[in-house]
């Protein structure tokens, strides 16, 4: 029996949670519909990845790749800036740079479906936002030495087989140095009940001024919640909005009840993110001994998102009062 082939599934980062139909759980239903159950990872490092909580959550085992710190490498470029907008010639090829990437930023907010994504013109202006970059800034520290982190990811797997979740600005390199890559070949796959539940929920916590949050609040309650997003998350985006209009009460009802209906692992963000605004908003209510001690349930928990832990820590020091002015 030949050897299973390696195909790569683009990553969109955070903006994962800002598409309806390319979101975390898609990730989550693509696999399935590929028969994996887990996936090599060599994605952002960043432990609050939405991935990093949605694949868990699904049932899919995450296999990292031992991809070294590229952290200095943001430091070299930074300097490489710095030297270049002291001279005219620097400066029209950082103009040259900054286009390309909003060129590429520009089709990233369009809404985007799997087959974008998939080697559609998506995927083609991922190529050429690389190569305008390199042409105007060099390959090293003004692509962040891009090349070079690809060869070292190429290396790694190079006798990888399965799935393999990489940055989707990586993806055009990575296919030229593994031969034997491929993009999955889905044409008819659509994304299923997990895509729209989950895109609620995004759209829940991340609310924009043409929302309607009384539209949005009754589709949350209409909801039961999946293994993805489960039901404690939906009512922890309908908190949100009440938290936004100022209606503390109301706030205080769906926290409390997502905190007694948090699963027990997974999304392993959840549980942070839910208790931090309890305390938050306990506080505001004038609760200040139960706002303390939510507060220390956060930073208890073994994981807790970084904006978690600064609220709760903040609050111990300081009670939190609600601003709805800014």
């Amino acid at each position: 029996m030949p050897a299973r082939s390696l195909l790569l599934l683009p990553d969109l980062g955070d903006l994962l949670r800002t598409q309806p139909q390319y979101n975390a759980a898609t990730l989550a239903e693509l696999l399935a519909a590929l028969g994996e159950r887990e996936v090599w990872w060599a994605s952002s490092p960043d432990p609050e990845h939405p991935l990093r909580d949605a694949l868990p959550a699904a049932g899919v085992i995450l296999r990292e790749l031992p991809l070294p710190d590229w952290g200095w490498a943001d430091a070299e470029h930074e300097q490489l800036v710095t030297f270049l907008e002291l001279y005219p010639q620097g400066r029209e090829r950082l103009r040259a740079a900054a286009q390309a990437e909003a060129e590429f930023a520009r089709h990233l907010r369009e809404p985007l479906t799997p087959a974008d994504v998939l080697g559609g013109d998506l995927f083609t202006a991922a190529s050429e936002y690389r190569a305008a970059t390199a042409a105007a800034l060099d390959e090293g520290p003004g692509t962040r030495w891009h090349a070079r982190r690809l060869d070292e990811v190429a290396t790694l797997a190079r006798d990888l087989s399965g799935v393999m979740l990489a940055p989707l600005d990586d993806l055009p390199g990575l296919l030229e140095r593994l031969p034997g890559a491929a993009l999955p070949g889905l044409p008819g796959f659509v994304p299923g009940e997990a895509s729209r539940l989950r895109a609620l929920a995004d759209r829940a916590w991340h609310l924009r001024d043409e929302d309607d949050p009384a539209a949005l609040l009754a589709a949350l309650e209409r909801e039961a919640g999946d293994r993805t997003t489960p039901r404690a998350e939906l009512d922890a985006a309908a908190a949100n909005l009440y938290f936004a209009a100022g209606d503390l009460p109301g706030a205080r009802f769906w926290l409390e009840r997502a905190a007694h209906a948090l699963p027990p692992e997974h999304p392993r963000s959840l549980a942070g993110l839910v208790l931090a605004r309890l305390g938050q908003v306990r506080d505001a209510l004038g609760e200040r001994d139960l706002a303390r001690r939510t507060y220390q349930a956060v930073l208890a928990l073994a994981f807790a998102p970084a904006v978690a832990r600064e609220a709760a820590a903040a609050g111990l020091q300081t009670p939190f009062m609600l601003d709805l002015t800014s």
